[in-house]
């Protein structure tokens, strides 16, 4: 009989959706209630958005090798805090899970990742960009070990109307902001640490940290409080008090403001782009991140540098189908899927050869998006304690306006920010 996927239930399992999908078969061993030695489950987590690509990924897979039955089983979860999930039950995580390169090192240090080896790992090497690999591996005394593998970029560039700005105006934020108003604004996540960071990191402020040998952190150290960083922070300000400046605009609030005129441009990633194209039509434009004024006085500019993100594929050390899960892993970052993945949601390949193809170097967000990475910070070594203080740094100066106390503020954050620092 000729294999056919299909799916079979709606099922909740850790408290997340799950997506039961199976080949059909005619082999049951009636000793082992209808299984064969053949038979594999896969537990697969993805972002609920890669739901439908990922389903279809998994029928690839099992005519590609049709000599087992495969069950799949797909998880609901976002790639940002995958980690944190699953290292709230380890032993019993899923065998593939995608997950931001941020995540790396906690995964490692909790003993969730298998690391990859071998015939793999060099296919993985030659078919990959040295950044992706390098965001997907560690350093271990010289030591260079690779525990996923990558996928896809992941950063975020400036959408906007093109009726409402020329070229020249998009190359600044006080260019952009001048065509703009209370009622038609720039969208800007400011309160989220992925974007706030951009500001420091392009007037060179950043952190250090350093590790035990299994990867926990036991030093965190940041320069953000120095004299730079002060200057940062009160550049910020400046731009959360420009009533044309939208600093709280989550996903939601970016669509909704093109869908309806009140947002002319904004920062954001690939993940919105369809929504914002059906918003605009003609007028649809991208571009790389402008600059900020860093001094008023002066009208210093410096660069907005974003973070050098990679989405990756695990597979779960505790997996007790580990072979058919490096198997899927690979099948499901490889060159085919990387550009089956573009074309149904627009994120950029990693695969060298991949990002090559006509519908991608012709493709404005990706070419947007190579012009970020070129000038960003990767996201690798990122300290755990960074997200929540800056959100809630920003998230007081937007509150709190001209009645912030920046002094104090910064104070609090880089305190929540260090750890064993004398």
């Amino acid at each position: 009989m000729k294999k056919i996927g299909k799916f079979l239930c709606l099922a909740m399992c850790a408290g997340l959706a799950v997506t039961a999908f199976a080949a059909c078969g005619e082999n049951p061993n009636p000793d082992d209630g209808g299984k064969t030695a053949e038979d594999v489950t896969l537990v697969i987590w993805l972002p609920a958005e890669d739901r439908e690509f990922g389903e279809s990924v998994a029928e690839a897979f099992q005519a590609a090798h049709p000599e087992k039955e495969y069950t799949f089983l797909f998880g609901a979860q976002s790639e940002s805090d995958c980690g944190t999930t699953i290292l709230n039950d380890v032993t019993n995580a899923p065998d593939c899970f995608a997950f931001a390169s941020d995540q790396m090192l906690k995964l490692i240090n909790g003993g969730a990742l298998n690391q990859i080896g071998g015939s793999r790992l060099e296919r993985l090497k030659a078919a990959n960009t040295p950044e992706s690999i390098d965001a997907a591996s560690i350093d271990y005394n010289g030591d260079i070990q690779t525990y996923a593998m990558p996928y896809t970029d992941n950063t975020y560039f400036l959408y906007y109307n093109k009726s409402k700005f020329n070229e020249n105006d998009i190359k600044t934020l006080d260019g952009i902001l001048a065509k703009c108003d209370e009622t038609h604004q720039f969208a800007y996540p400011l309160n989220d640490g992925w974007y706030s960071s951009a500001f420091y990191f392009g007037a060179g402020c950043g952190y250090e940290v350093k590790y035990d040998d299994a990867w926990g952190e036991t030093m965190i150290n940041t320069d953000i409080d120095n004299a730079t960083g002060q200057k940062v922070a009160q550049a910020m300000l400046d731009y959360v008090l420009n009533p044309a400046f939208k600093p709280d605009s989550d996903d939601s609030k970016i669509v909704a403001g093109f869908q309806d005129g009140s947002v002319l441009a904004g920062v954001s990633g690939v993940w919105n782009r369809n929504s914002i194209m059906e918003a605009l039509g003609d007028d649809f434009g991208v571009a790389a991140l402008p600059t900020y004024t860093f001094d008023s006085a002066t009208n210093e500019q410096k660069p907005l540098v974003a973070f050098a993100g990679y989405k990756l594929m695990g597979v779960c050390e505790y997996s007790k189908v580990k072979s058919d899960a490096l198997a899927f892993a690979e099948f499901f970052t490889n060159y085919d899927n990387q550009i089956g993945h573009f074309e149904a949601r627009g994120f950029t390949p990693t695969n060298i050869e991949a990002a090559k193809d006509p519908k991608v170097t012709a493709d404005p967000c990706a070419i947007a998006t190579k012009a970020v990475l070129q000038n960003s910070k990767t996201q690798k070594n990122v300290p755990t304690t960074w997200w929540t203080p800056l959100q809630s740094f920003v998230n007081d100066m937007i509150t709190k306006k001209s009645s912030f106390k920046m002094s104090s503020e910064i104070d609090s954050m880089v305190k929540n920010i260090k750890k064993n620092v004398s």
